[in-house]
């Protein structure tokens, strides 16, 4: 089992590893901007509601106004509000939808099927609400498989994909399945527990504000292990070589340095890939440095429209 797969298996959704980044020195953010972070987003309209093929419902906002639609797509174990550092930067210029999986946030758990596959049907079932031409795919962590996954689901409306500390793993092959199990068994035995420590030990600097990483740990620790597990699995069994032949857009990625990334590996299966590193950030940039984040987000956005208008 290569260090690769082995830093795969303990992140549920980038599968990366962040020991190796511990001892940077990272400014901490206000304690109550911390306590925020992961608080109820503004609200414009109010939630609506669209069912998924599988009869799940799925709740999801928009807000501001443009095209094209920017879809966020959270990662495992989160939901819409770890967006919510992004909606005044992006709003003005585009419309923003913020969706929440199934079995995440206030969307339904009536499922039994935890896949990949069935999670892009999600993002499917909203983007076909959404009237707008265009669409871009912004997704965090497992949220970045699952944008790829859906592309060819919404079809050429998509013009886009942007992962956020998300596809280290294109180009390798998924690991077996023996070892996903062995590394899913401690999630099993105690999931807060686990999970909690996931997230406070391998997903933030040592030095970031202990505040949001207990808030984090907190609330990722709180998603129905029933639900979790099995995406976890899903993810961590998921084939992306199966996925990429039908992904015909223009992949962006915006990492954190916690690990590197493999920016030639990756370009090998999607020629297509643009790659930004936010140095001095943990699995969760976009919370812990929207101020740094937000320009690299927006650019590439603005990049992804300029490329569809000609």
């Amino acid at each position: 089992m290569t260090t690769y797969h082995r830093s795969c298996a303990v992140l549920c959704g980038a599968l990366l590893a962040a020991l190796a980044a511990c001892s940077r020195q990272v400014p901490a953010p206000p304690a109550a901007a911390a306590a925020a972070a992961v608080s109820a987003p503004p609200q414009e309209d109010g939630p609506r509601i669209v069912m998924s093929p599988d009869n799940v419902h799925i709740e999801y906002r928009l807000y501001g106004s443009g095209d094209p639609a920017v879809i966020l797509v959270h990662g495992w174990a989160s939901d819409a509000n770890y967006w919510q550092g992004q909606l005044e930067a992006l709003k003005p210029r585009y419309t923003v939808v913020a969706l929440n999986l199934a079995g995440h946030g206030a969307s339904g758990a009536n499922r039994t099927d935890w896949s990949i596959a069935n999670y892009a049907q999600d993002v499917a079932a909203v983007a076909r609400e959404v009237p707008n031409p265009h669409l871009i795919l912004v997704g965090h962590s497992m949220g970045g498989d699952v944008s790829l996954a859906a592309v060819p689901l919404i079809g050429a409306r998509v013009i886009g994909v942007i992962a956020v500390d998300a596809l280290r793993s294109v180009g390798l092959p998924p690991l077996p399945a023996t070892q996903i199990e062995q590394r899913i068994a401690p999630f099993q035995a105690d999931f807060v527990g686990e999970t909690r420590k996931l997230v406070s030990t391998q997903l933030f600097t040592r030095d970031a504000n202990p505040t949001l990483v207990q808030k984090v740990a907190y609330d990722m620790s709180l998603e129905p292990p029933a639900v979790a597990i099995p995406s976890m699995r899903s993810l961590l069994s998921m084939d992306l070589a199966a996925v990429l032949p039908a992904v015909h857009v223009p992949v962006f990625a915006i990492n954190s340095d916690l690990m590197p990334t493999d920016a030639a590996r990756i370009r090998k299966s999607i020629p297509d890939f643009t790659l930004d590193v936010l140095d001095h950030s943990g699995h969760f940039l976009m919370l812990e440095a929207p101020a740094r984040f937000n320009p690299l987000l927006l650019k590439d956005l603005d990049t992804l429209a300029q490329r569809a208008a000609h």
